[in-house]
This record gives structure tokens, C-alpha cells and sequence, in this order.
């Protein structure tokens, strides 16, 4: 009569005990969260890993890299990667053809190392020297908005000369061949190749470029992971501080990272002053003003209102 309650006690203590250790258990079992991130060479990766930037994460980082902006798009287009950095024309290009994706960071950056290079021995002297020319580079990108804007404004056409599209590797084998006479392109390849003698710029973006590019992110990973992306974003930042407080360690680790001699990495980097902004009225005018160049010149069919690609819920850096 006295054992029988007692045995009830333990046994309930022990199912009370076992009820509460299960969702510890079950929480343990579950895994981390991933943020599926798409980079470029030299990008947002080399920088986090050079500022210790991913150190105490809360989650698992899937890391896809792209030899440029385009081929960047079609993975966020198809949902392959969540985020990635894209240059302001390559994202106008990638909207317009429907990629449902969102700026959630802007940065600005000196346009100089976006630019028409040719061979060291090139007779041409200026952008409308380009009339008649072949030039390489990647459809939509920054170096493809470069081309136009430099010829526009030298008083040519689009049709006033012969693009061919071609990925960075191969547009720097065809220029240094003489199978095109120009190169556009964007850093770090301006630098890889000023700094290996390849090539020199005829035509910089400095004065033609507003020198913008975002992180952007696919609408899915904006609703199901917002606070990774933010946390992420604020990493970006914080390692881009710290990387113009230490420039000499920064360059050197740089060029170890993505496999660039050191010269082209510290060029390539001082030079553009990266620097992250808010998303303000000024930066959406800008981006206005690219998307109103790519339908002028016939790069997209129709106008297209930037307004809603960006996501201004976004903080650059923790708020107090």
C-alpha cells in the first residue's frame, strides 16, 4: 500500500523528465540553417575570409562562385544560390527578364578599373577610335554598359561597332591574340591586366559610371531568411571597414585567396574606395538612370521602374 504510490511517483518523474529532454534532443538533431551565397572572383568571400568576417556564425555558408554577373543571375533566377554581389547594369538586365530578385545593400565604388582596355601596342587612342571595332565582353554586364556608354558619348552607335560576348577568361585570350581589338571588363581583371602587361585602358568608367553595385537577393530567401541575410550584410560591411583600415594585410591575403599577383590585387583595390550606402533616394536615381540607358539603347524592350527592386528594410550595421 505504501511502495504502490511511490512507484507511481518515479514512474511519472521519469516520463516528466523524458518529455522535457525530447525537444532539447530534437532542437540538437536539427540542422544549422545555409544560406546558399553566390560570389565573384574577388568578392564578398576573399573579403569575409581576410577580416575574419565568419567567425561565430549561426549558420552554414554554401558558397557558389561566377566568373561575372550574368551567369550570377540565371543561378538566382533559378533559385541556386540566395544572394550574391551584382554590378547596377547587371541587375537592371536580370530584372528585366524577370528574375524576381531584390537589392538589399548598395555600395559605390570609383568606376575607374570598369574599362575598354587594349593591347599595350594599340593604335587606338580613344572611344571613337572604337568605330569599326571588335570588342569582347559579357552580355549585360558593367563591362557590356561601359562599352556603350563610351561610344555613345564619343558620338557612335551601338551598331557602330562589333561586340562579341565572351566570358573574362577567353575576352582577354581573344584581345591578347588580335582576335578583338578591345576588351571590356571590370576589376579585378583591369588590374590583372594593366599590372601583367597585357593591356592598357583606352576609356575608363570614371565620368560615365555612377560606380554602384548591390548584394542582392531572390524574394524566396528575403521571406524564409531574412535574419541571415541581414546578418550576412552586416558582416560585408563591418570586413570592408576593416579591410581600408588595413590595407597591406588585406591586399596580400587578397591576392593569396583568389590567385592574383599582389600588385594587381592592391591596385585593384585601393583604387576603387568601395564603400557601403544606404539605400537612399539618390542611389535609386541612379539606378533609374542605367535602366533608362539600357532601354535607350535597345538592351531591354521595355521602360522599366526600378522603385520595387529594392528592399530598403536593410541595416548596414547594428542598430542601437
Amino acid at each position: 500500500m505504501i511502495r504502490a504510490p511511490r512507484r507511481q511517483f518515479i514512474t511519472h518523474s521519469l516520463a516528466a523528465a523524458a518529455a522535457l529532454a525530447l525537444p532539447a534532443a530534437a532542437l540538437r538533431a536539427q540542422p544549422r540553417p545555409v544560406l546558399k551565397a553566390g560570389d565573384q572572383k574577388g568578392g564578398l568571400r576573399a573579403l569575409l575570409e581576410a577580416a575574419g568576417g565568419l567567425e561565430g556564425l549561426g549558420y552554414d555558408i554554401q558558397w557558389s562562385e561566377f566568373p561575372a554577373a550574368a551567369p550570377l543571375a540565371e543561378a538566382l533566377n533559378a533559385g541556386a544560390v540566395d544572394s550574391g554581389p551584382i554590378g547596377d547594369a547587371p541587375l537592371v538586365f536580370a530584372l528585366a527578364a524577370g528574375t524576381r530578385v531584390k537589392a538589399i545593400g548598395a555600395n559605390r565604388s570609383d568606376a575607374y578599373g570598369t574599362a575598354v582596355l587594349v593591347r599595350p601596342d594599340s593604335p587606338l587612342k580613344s572611344a571613337a577610335d572604337l568605330k569599326g571595332r571588335s570588342i569582347a565582353t559579357n552580355r549585360g554586364s558593367i563591362g557590356h554598359y561601359v562599352t556603350l556608354k563610351a561610344i555613345t558619348t564619343a558620338g557612335l552607335k551601338p551598331e557602330d561597332v562589333t561586340l562579341r560576348f565572351l566570358a573574362p577568361a577567353d575576352a582577354k585570350l581573344a584581345l591578347t591574340q588580335g582576335a578583338v581589338d578591345a576588351w571590356a571588363t571590370w576589376e579585378p581583371y583591369t588590374a590583372m591586366a594593366e599590372t601583367g602587361g597585357h593591356a592598357r585602358v583606352l576609356v575608363s568608367g570614371r565620368g560615365l559610371l555612377p560606380g554602384l553595385s548591390y548584394l542582392a537577393a531572390t524574394d524566396a530567401a528575403i521571406a524564409a531568411k531574412r535574419p541571415l541575410l541581414q546578418d550576412f550584410l552586416r558582416r560585408v560591411v563591418k570586413a570592408q571597414d576593416w579591410s581600408y583600415r588595413n590595407v597591406d594585410a588585406f591586399s596580400a591575403t587578397l591576392a593569396k585567396i583568389i590567385g592574383i599577383p599582389p600588385e594587381a590585387a592592391r591596385l585593384q583595390f585601393e583604387r576603387r574606395q568601395q564603400r557601403w550606402v544606404p539605400i537612399d533616394a539618390k542611389v535609386i536615381a541612379d539606378q533609374q538612370r542605367t535602366a533608362d540607358f539600357y532601354h535607350q539603347v535597345g538592351l531591354i524592350p521595355r521602360p522599366l521602374d526600378v522603385r520595387p527592386t529594392f528592399d530598403t528594410g536593410f541595416a548596414l550595421e547594428d542598430r542601437a
